[in-house]
């Protein structure tokens, strides 16, 4: 009961890190707002959160807009009465934009992946000061420390800008006990998927644990950033990536 009587709210809830991050976060003692674009697959992981014995809701949001941030905020201090943790989890992966030098694919990148944080830890972290501090965990990847020639540079350069911003954020609303991180993981599902058969094979024997990760190795280490036991962590990233940073 790691988040007895916290109320967090998981961005991107309804599958993959933000699934499991959710139902962790409710097995711990959290009441929990899963929030999401898809509302058929998020609403079902707050109904089996729910049947589990946990307490949880479901609220769709666009995370790339503002109003949608504020109605979501709205609804879970209408619900719960305050916020005490926000994991930024929502986010695309290049490939779903195509053409690496088109426009459009760079701003959907930018929005999804970079603005949405913004716009969540700012309004987050303004309720947060109300009632003594809180934690914010921004997802950021692998990608946000290094540079490579596969998928759409905006995906590096929007991974990257959170983890700066994490930094940023950190000093900023420190003085008022609100803690911001960022979290870093390496090579998990759904980034490698069926499209290419043999791509898990080579992410893996790139890692020097020989596998790729799975969205519970993330979300525990969620779970430590969201927790008490982390009081005096802010402005950090932590990297669960199998040690492949470390080559």
């Amino acid at each position: 009961m790691r988040l007895h009587g916290k109320v967090a709210i998981v961005t991107g809830g309804a599958h993959g890190m933000g699934e499991a991050e959710a139902r962790l976060f409710a097995r711990e003692g959290a009441s929990v707002v899963v929030a999401d674009i898809l509302p058929e697959f998020g609403a079902a992981v707050a109904a089996d959160i729910c049947a589990d014995g946990g307490t949880a809701l479901f609220h769709r949001i666009d995370v790339t807009q503002e109003a949608e941030w504020q109605a979501l905020i709205a609804a879970t201090l209408a619900a719960y009465g305050r916020i005490d943790v926000l994991v930024n989890n929502a986010g695309i992966s290049g490939s779903t934009v195509g053409d690496p030098d088109g426009i459009e694919g760079w701003n959907r990148l930018i929005a999804v992946n970079q603005t949405s944080v913004f716009l969540g830890t700012k309004l987050a972290a303004a309720e947060m000061i109300k009632t003594g501090g809180g934690s914010i965990i921004n997802i950021s990847s692998i990608n946000g420390f290094v540079g490579s020639d596969a998928g759409h540079p905006g995906y590096h350069a929007s991974k990257g800008a959170v983890r700066i911003y994490s930094k940023a954020a950190a000093v900023r609303y420190g003085p008022h006990g609100v803690r911001v991180n960022s979290v870093h993981p390496g090579y998990l599902p759904p980034m490698l998927n069926g499209t290419n058969a043999n791509a898990r094979a080579v992410a893996a024997a790139q890692t020097p644990m020989r596998r790729i990760g799975v969205p519970m190795d993330v979300a525990y280490g969620v779970l430590y950033l969201a927790s008490d036991e982390a009081s005096f962590v802010t402005g950090s990233e932590l990297v669960i990536d199998g040690g492949w940073l470390a080559q």
